[in-house]
């Protein structure tokens, strides 16, 4: 029996997750899935221009599977710009950083993943209520607390 997955931890999910050459129909087109921890990776490490110990703190990671993560990454990217093939961003092994929750009177708070941990709060803070949901990102509704997975399918993870 395999070990179970370590989960990378990820601040949030891209808003746009698709991304394709201009002037190529959708069905002659190849297709490299981006994982949501590989996008992660280009964020902090090219969008924020953080060193890579950063990074893999912050990915809650060791800086050598950080390196895997960002090389991967820009492989798929590579080969997606100059090959002429479509990136998708979804699944991977990963939790958000801060959850968001809302109480049916209409709080809202956010929940830092060290308290997830323990578990969902039971109480909204301002008025005491039982009756809370998670909000998730877009496209994120169903994947359960939090931690998104692979899905099936051969799509050149």
């Amino acid at each position: 029996m395999g070990r179970l997955p370590n989960y990378r931890r990820v601040k949030s999910i891209p808003q746009t997750t698709y991304f394709k050459p201009q002037g190529t129909l959708s069905m002659a087109i190849q297709e490299i899935c981006l994982s949501i921890e590989e996008a992660e990776a280009v964020r902090l490490k090219d969008l924020e221009g953080l060193e890579q110990e950063q990074c893999a703190r912050s990915m809650r990671v060791s800086r050598p599977t950080f390196a895997r993560i960002l090389g991967a990454a820009r492989r798929k990217i590579a080969d997606a710009m100059l090959n002429g093939k479509a990136i998708r961003i979804d699944g991977g092994n990963f939790e958000l950083a801060m959850r968001r929750f809302r109480c049916l009177n209409g709080h809202e708070w956010n929940v830092p993943f060290e308290s997830m941990t323990e578990g969902p709060p039971l109480l909204c803070p301002d008025c005491r209520t039982p009756s809370i949901m998670p909000l998730y990102p877009p496209g994120f509704a169903g994947r359960g607390w939090g931690r998104g997975g692979r899905r099936g399918g051969n799509r050149n993870w």
